[in-house]
């Protein structure tokens, strides 16, 4: 779930605590163009105080409107659909006449919310389902395949980690790459078994292995939806992460370098019984090409790439090559760290 969701629930539960009455409203289904995806969520206090966003705005002011002039009671969980005619997709400033539909529940039962939370920060997948008729919540494992779903009955919501990165090497550039896919609501895991690096990884909220990383990417059980970029510029290490990669269902593999590094690298992992499908599959030089110099930028353009192709955008820019600023030499010196 996107952390701007998990925050939502927290400052429910936090507005619970202090004796005020809280509506939860999460989208379940959007037809023409939408700000927010299903299984966003926003809640209101009953002074009319917002978590959240459903709509970017619009919703939010209706709903807030009626909360305090008190003409939207949830006595149990209820279904409102905005933006129906072209009249009201102009009055609540839907693009292009989208339409939201979305279920309305009074948060009441907050031991199961709190149940949620604390499997969530234990880093679990959970399936929340809420009965609409009865009110009727229930808490179920969940897996990375499993969807929001609403057959006008059950609603099923499923909140946890649901994006996993691994990292290969934690240098300085991982540091920013961990920190970028934090905000991304990626699980972040970086593999580096050289205790230089390793003893002074210190980014809060990512999980540190000190294990070899073919090791660690079979141990893992890479699924579609993870990510794996090797960027120690050491082929050691990268490419042993990569050969296992390669063959995994992960829907982005990368590695760090030069477009000569990279051609190089892909001759190297022909040796390691790889398939030219499976080494097509590498994006390499890493990154979308926007002229990034610094760690930062760097970050900035590998999260770019990962993000398009998890989004299903075509990448129309060659991938992040140091060798014309910085020389062919200087690459994988300046870029390892």
């Amino acid at each position: 779930m996107d952390s701007v969701d998990l925050q939502v629930l927290k400052t429910s539960l936090e507005w619970r605590a202090t004796g005020h009455d809280v509506i939860l409203g999460t989208i379940v289904q959007t037809w023409g163009s939408s700000p927010r995806p299903p299984g966003a969520m926003l809640a209101i206090r009953d002074d009319g105080l917002v978590s959240g966003s459903i709509s970017g705005g619009c919703i939010e002011d209706d709903m807030i409107n009626k909360v305090r002039d008190q003409s939207l009671e949830v006595d149990k969980p209820t279904v409102v659909t905005y933006g129906i005619s072209k009249e009201e997709a102009n009055r609540f400033g839907l693009p292009c006449g989208g339409t939201l539909q979305v279920v309305l529940e009074k948060i009441n039962d907050e031991k199961c919310f709190r149940e949620l939370l604390t499997r969530v920060e234990k880093h679990e997948l959970v399936c929340r389902s809420l009965v609409v008729s009865t009110g009727e919540v229930s808490l179920k494992d969940a897996s990375s395949n499993d969807e929001i779903s609403f057959d006008g009955k059950v609603l099923q919501c499923v909140y946890g980690p649901r994006w996993r990165l691994i990292i290969i090497g934690a240098g300085q550039l991982s540091t920013y790459v961990a920190q970028m896919a934090k905000a991304l609501d990626y699980h972040v895991i970086v593999c580096d078994p050289r205790s230089e690096y390793a003893d002074t990884w210190s980014v809060p909220g990512t999980v540190l292995s000190r294990e070899m990383p073919d090791d660690l990417v079979v141990e893992l059980k890479l699924d579609a939806h993870s990510a794996v970029v090797a960027v120690t510029h050491d082929p050691k290490l990268d490419d042993l992460a990569l050969m296992e990669a390669l063959k995994s269902p992960a829907f982005y593999v990368g590695a760090l370098g030069s477009r000569l590094n990279s051609n190089n690298r892909r001759e190297r992992l022909l040796l390691f019984d790889l398939g030219s499908d499976e080494i097509d599959r590498l994006h390499g030089p890493v990154g979308l090409r926007i002229g990034s110099k610094t760690p930062p930028e760097i970050a900035i353009s590998i999260l770019a790439e990962i993000t398009a192709v998890r989004k299903g955008v075509a990448l129309d820019s060659i991938g992040f090559d140091t060798s014309k600023e910085l020389g062919e030499d200087a690459t994988s010196t300046v870029c390892a760290v």
